[in-house]
């Protein structure tokens, strides 16, 4: 056991610290699913994976509150998997390593997995507490979320007896979610022919220490995506110093702003000093323009062994042309929220190599004909380089229930526990709420969870003075859901 095992409240961290030591990134979900199963049954409660690879456990009233309202505590299961980039972790085999620092549990050189992790522990704290009081809960666990929300996609209908829903995946604390957006995956392909590459060297250049970040809770933080900053060095390379264009691999999760990317580009031996001399000045140029946003900015180059093939001329241009102008950001904010995204763009994974270009974005908004008009925007702009594009993934957005009881009682517990009025807002990330309501409309539902920062990257953190409010709040919610 880990220090963090030490604090409190014990229920949730030492929970956690056990979860850290199982390997469960996304895609990745076995070990962690027996696990939460060995669990359940190590303390006592009904546990079942269900057809889509969810874990399921119900633990029965406490003795006079048989006539609650059955509650359904959801968080997932799957964690996001970046890393330093000296780091030699394995995310399918090795445990997380973390650490305290100033107040907030980091991991050592990856993502923590706070992120769902909190929402896990939480629930297998609630699960194993014999002295709690409370109505009929179930958990649901799911798989998969980071990747597409498969897990709530394919939830079976009739599966749960649920009344009220407690999303336990936001992640300020104090803020209590009643909406959020859809999302959609874009993929744009091209099959080409490596043509004979008759340069007389190469260099790759790496672009890499940005922030990167949350796609959708921090596209508003204006931070750099790596992807968007390469393709105007390629661009000036390849029209100044007759680079040609090899491989790009830029980025590495659909839904995390890209933190580095990097290319090989092939050039007369007599460029290479030039080239180099534009490395430095663009970094110095993104460095600026990022000023108070980027600190790490680093771009390199090195000279690498000489690729045999590269991309036809015609379509290395195409390419560039269509990155450059993929709209990246946000598109726009929501009139009657206008501090919340309603609509944005990740431009998130870009993969050329080996006779295939794959482009990979991911599209949000908590409106449908908003995410209609973005992904038609990214549509058009890779059929013009002769892309094949697909949509996948598709997801819609939660809708605030305005007479929502359980937001009306954690509210109530909320100013009674801690004397502040809670904030109640919709998100710009993808939450499960949305198809969990597709398939259960009668769920009243809201979300909440302790204070993290910066998921999705390797500063991941939780604050550790928000966890035993929020368990707090999270029990006595429990210990108050009315009868039905």
């Amino acid at each position: 056991m880990s220090e963090i095992s030490n604090l409190s409240p014990a229920a949730i961290w030492r929970n956690f610290d056990v979860l850290t030591q199982i390997p469960r990134p996304s895609g990745h979900v076995e070990k962690v699913q027996q696990f939460l199963l060995d669990f359940a049954k190590g303390v006592g409660v009904e546990a079942f994976k269900d057809p889509a690879g969810n874990i399921i456990m119900r633990k029965p009233a406490s003795p006079g509150y048989e006539n609650r309202k059955v509650v359904v505590l959801q968080a997932h299961m799957d964690m996001v998997p970046q890393k330093n980039p000296d780091s030699k972790h394995n995310f399918e085999t090795d445990p997380i390593e973390t650490h305290i620092k100033d107040g907030w549990v980091y991991a050592n050189g990856t993502t923590l997995g706070s992120d769902n992790g909190m929402g896990v522990a939480a629930i297998m704290g609630i699960m194993e507490d014999k002295t709690l009081k409370h109505g009929p809960i179930e958990g649901l666990i799911t798989r998969d979320e980071e990747t597409g929300m498969w897990g709530a996609e394919e939830l079976p209908e009739g599966e749960l007896n649920g009344d009220i829903l407690l999303n336990l995946d936001s992640e300020l604390w104090g803020k209590f979610v009643v909406g959020s957006a859809g999302g959609i995956d874009i993929t744009a392909t091209l099959e080409y022919k490596d043509v004979e590459n008759d340069e007389e060297t190469a260099v790759k250049v790496t672009l890499q220490g940005l922030r990167g970040g949350h796609s959708g809770l921090e596209i508003n933080e204006g931070r750099a995506n790596a992807n968007k900053e390469m393709v105007r060095f390629v661009r000036k390379a390849i029209e100044t110093l007759d680079a040609r264009l090899a491989t790009w691999h830029g980025g590495n999760m659909r839904n995390a702003i890209p933190f580095k990317s990097e290319v090989v580009l092939a050039l007369p031996k007599n460029n290479v000093d030039a080239l180099s001399k534009m490395v430095e000045k663009q970094c110095a140029l993104i460095a600026d323009e990022y000023k108070g946003i980027e600190s790490g900015v680093s771009m390199s180059c090195e000279e690498v062994e000489k690729p045999q093939t590269l991309v036809p001329l015609e379509i290395q241009d195409n390419l560039i042309d269509a990155i450059y102008a993929c709209f990246n950001g946000v598109v726009r904010m929501i009139p009657a929220y206008p501090d919340v995204v309603e609509t944005s763009s990740n431009l998130a994974i870009i993969d050329i190599d080996g006779n295939k270009a794959e482009i990979q974005i991911l599209a949000r908004s908590s409106r449908e004909d908003m995410k209609d008009y973005i992904s038609k925007t990214i549509e058009s702009c890779f059929n013009m380089a002769g892309m094949k594009v697909e949509f996948s993934g598709s997801y819609g957005g939660w809708d605030p229930n305005p007479n929502s009881e359980i937001l009306e009682l954690v509210k109530k517990i909320y100013k009674k526990q801690t004397g502040s009025e809670a904030t109640v807002q919709v998100d710009h990330a993808g939450l499960e709420c949305s198809i969990i309501l597709n398939k259960y409309p009668n769920l009243d539902v809201v979300s909440m969870g302790p204070t993290l920062r910066s998921p999705h990257t390797t500063t991941e953190r939780c604050e550790i003075a928000t966890t035993e409010p929020f368990w707090k709040l999270l029990t006595k919610t429990l210990e108050e859901i009315p009868a039905k």
